[in-house]
């Protein structure tokens, strides 16, 4: 939305930039918890399992793996389908707080399913599914199957959206543990942290997304979460906010005690698992990402894992096993300096330390 004050400051590209990397704990690694951190970042985006354990690797410091499969373990975090129809490394409390505020989002999802789902009754589809995964986690399978036995005719892919969309199904582990996991099994976010859900507000939501996104608009806010008409709480928060505009016109709110660096200030290189939420949380990502490199983190719909130089992205990574140790290949997009060169090495090793102790590994530039 544009801006219907011509007057409020303007940031750049460069002060968001900054802003939001200080947000999201990219500009100098925190000691902050596993579980603080993910608290703050209101989630980590885990469509795969060990992204979660990458994006924290970049961001917190002494962070080993064994910390956060620790936290799943003991249900302190868990997995879930929450912001834009994606998987989310939640805290228990925000698995019952965040769920219940994004099921406007899944009941939209349900409906483009509506031709698989025709005669379907979706509250007694709901009522089945949930007497079947609080029995026992089930998987997928299991429950495509089950509900078939109800409705021999409905799309099975259908079915399983609609169970997933209308109940807030956590997965279990061994799924999603650091060098273990497992097959997916599912089962109600109360029976496994047995606590009821308690919706968090919108206007709760959109400050904690300001402290870990922000300067942001509501646009930004609402490709985030994948809710819409969000205006409204923004709107009465307006008293509670300071309020800018980029260098486009658009409107941005922020918090006004949170971190604006200096845009001048140093960003290190950061290495970031595929999918990472810094690339994902804004309806302009030109704030990390160059126009130019708009299109080079994907190859249809599989996302690359990314690096950052001078907080921007600037090429792309792939780790790999050999029989020597390991090796992560570095390809950047464009020409790196000596100096830049060097520090994208040492942040190269640093990650493969930290995410595989004790083995040997080798760092390359070259094509992926």
């Amino acid at each position: 939305m544009v801006s219907r004050n011509a007057h409020h400051p303007v940031l750049t590209t460069r002060v968001l930039n900054r802003a939001t990397l200080a947000r999201q704990l990219l500009l100098r690694r925190t000691p902050m918890t596993a579980k603080h951190a993910v608290s703050h970042l209101v989630g980590l985006q885990a469509q795969n399992t060990k992204p979660p354990y990458y994006a924290l690797a970049a961001r917190l410091d002494g962070f080993r793996p064994e910390e956060l499969s620790t936290l799943m373990e003991t249900r302190e975090v868990a997995r879930i389908v929450t912001m834009r129809s994606t998987i989310h490394t939640h805290t228990a409390e925000d698995v019952l707080a965040l769920r219940p505020l994004v099921q406007p989002a899944r009941d939209r999802e349900v409906g483009v399913f509506r031709k698989g789902l025709v005669d379907v009754d979706l509250e007694r589809l709901a009522e089945i599914s949930r007497d079947l995964v609080e029995e026992r986690p089930r998987t997928p399978k299991e429950i495509r199957e089950a509900l078939l036995e109800h409705w021999p005719h409905a799309d099975p892919l259908a079915l399983s959206v609609a169970a997933r969309c209308l109940l807030p199904l956590v997965q279990v582990t061994p799924r999603g543990l650091w060098e273990r996991s497992g097959q997916v099994a599912l089962t109600t976010a109360e029976a496994w942290f047995g606590s009821s859900a308690r919706a968090a507000t919108q206007e709760d939501t959109v400050l904690r997304y300001l402290a870990a996104f922000g300067p942001a608009s509501v646009k930004d806010m609402q490709t985030w979460s994948g809710l819409t008409r969000l205006r409204d709480a923004f709107e009465r928060l307006r008293p509670r906010l300071m309020a800018f505009q980029d260098e486009y016109g658009t409107e941005l709110f922020d918090l006004p005690d949170a971190p604006r660096p200096d845009p001048d200030t140093p960003a290190p290189p950061r290495f970031l698992p595929e999918f990472d939420n810094l690339l994902l949380s804004h309806a302009d990502r030109t704030r990390v990402v160059p126009k130019e490199y708009k299109e080079r983190t994907w190859k249809g719909n599989q996302a690359y894992r990314t690096f950052l130089v001078d907080g921007f992205l600037a090429g792309i990574w792939r780790p790999e096993e050999t029989k020597a140790g390991a090796t992560l290949t570095v390809q950047p997009f464009g020409t790196l300096t000596r100096e830049q060169r060097t520090a994208v090495a040492e942040e190269a090793e640093r990650t493969m330390l930290t995410m595989a102790p004790g083995t040997a590994y080798d760092v390359r530039f070259g094509t992926l």
